[in-house]
């Protein structure tokens, strides 16, 4: 149930790559470059949180280990 989370919130990141794609080549200005630069950086890191907590390399986040806690106690 855990990863369904990490894999919604990368597929999430993957579509609002998809639509913002078209518009990053026609960025001018130094601010509008420096907007797409940061909303990439961004993404790797959404993207990279969501890998890491999808190969279990990180702790799920707080709300999700409460949720399983429940679902322990309930099925015992």
């Amino acid at each position: 149930m855990k990863g369904q989370y990490a894999l919604l919130r990368i597929l999430i990141a993957g579509f609002l790559l998809y639509v913002a794609w078209p518009f990053i080549p026609q960025s001018v200005t130094s601010i509008e470059q420096l907007f797409w630069g940061s909303w990439l950086f961004l993404f790797l890191l959404v993207i990279g949180a969501n890998s890491a907590s999808l190969l279990q390399i990180i702790q799920p986040p707080i709300m999700e280990q409460k949720r399983e806690k429940q679902r322990k106690t309930y099925n015992h």
